[in-house]
């Protein structure tokens, strides 16, 4: 099924937001890839920068400590295409800073770097995050591109508080989007390039079963999109099926967890990159539409899988 939804824009005007992350008052958080910043929008379209981390904020989400953590990807080389920003397909290092994970306290507005490397070496460019029940977090670090060659990409497991952090998931060409199953036992993953959903069964905090799976790196494989389109940020819904954006076709792909069904959501923009669910009833899908700019609210046929963190967030004022 293809379809076009209705849609009201929130924001507009931003420099390349990614990341939405809902707060129980209606109030989004985004960040803003092309300006470094973290950006929260009222539920009026008023909005405000909470925090200028500078390098690439890219991916965000809400720690059970209330506190924000941004996947932080160093920074992107930047160009214009029809009047409007781009991510470049190599990169300048001078707009490069080095990926790591961060972690910004709105109430005391401190902002720490968290980790920016492991024992496999340093992380190259940090994309999305997902917390677990446990109070860890899975994150992807989708790499970097340069002139000749692109970085094997992984995911990873840390702890919040500083004190972990390992390679879990490996090799993977461009992993992006990132997250859980409503049980919490099955992790999913969206391989940008290839256009591949991978689910990947959990075996404890930081550990995946791989059971003699043909998948180097363990996975199953619940869907390829056919034709150039992009995979990119995911979000969950109550009953199981995964929202991934779609760049190239400008849609959300919703399929479920076995792969046989699938829907296309047609959207106003190119670069529907990231989305989470949101209002009362968990029936509002909140994406960052990229190559505009800007924010929208799309009110969704089913409920949204709820983030356990929501309500921690501590407030500024």
């Amino acid at each position: 099924m293809t379809d076009t939804p209705d849609l009201t824009i929130m924001a507009d005007g931003l420099a390349f937001p990614e990341g939405p992350v809902w707060l129980p008052d209606d109030r989004v958080l985004v960040c803003e890839i092309a300006k470094g910043t973290i950006r929260e929008i009222g539920p009026d379209g008023t909005s405000k920068i909470l925090a200028e981390p500078g390098g690439g904020p890219n991916g965000l989400a809400l720690g059970p400590d209330g506190c924000l953590y941004i996947c932080n990807n160093g920074g992107l080389t930047w160009v214009k295409r029809n009047g409007r920003l781009h991510p470049a397909t190599t990169l300048d290092p001078r707009d490069y800073s080095g990926g790591r994970i961060e972690r910004f306290d709105p109430g005391s507005g401190t902002l720490d770097v968290l980790y920016s490397r492991t024992t496999d070496g340093p992380l190259n460019g940090p994309n999305d995050l997902v917390f677990d029940d446990q109070g860890g977090f899975w994150f992807t670090d989708l790499g970097k591109y340069r002139e000749k060659t692109i970085d094997r990409g992984a995911v990873y497991y840390a702890l919040a508080d500083g004190s972990h952090i390992e390679r879990v998931i490996f090799p993977l060409l461009t992993p992006n989007g990132i997250g859980l199953s409503p049980d919490g036992r099955t992790l999913y993953v969206a391989e940008s390039q290839t256009a591949r959903l991978w689910a990947f069964d959990i075996a404890g905090p930081g550990r995946i079963a791989r059971d003699g799976l043909p998948a180097p790196h363990g996975g199953r494989l619940i869907t390829g999109l056919p034709g150039y389109q992009i995979f990119d940020s995911l979000a969950v819904e109550a009953d199981g099926r995964i929202c991934v954006g779609t760049l190239a076709s400008g849609r959300i792909t919703t399929v479920t967890p076995d792969g046989r069904e699938a829907e296309f959501i047609e959207l106003p923009d190119a670069y529907p990159t990231n989305l989470c669910f949101g209002g009362d009833d968990m029936r509002n899908v909140f994406v960052a539409l990229s190559e505009t700019g800007r924010v929208a609210r799309i009110s969704w046929p089913r409920r949204g899988l709820r983030p356990s963190n929501a309500d921690t967030y501590r407030a500024i004022g």
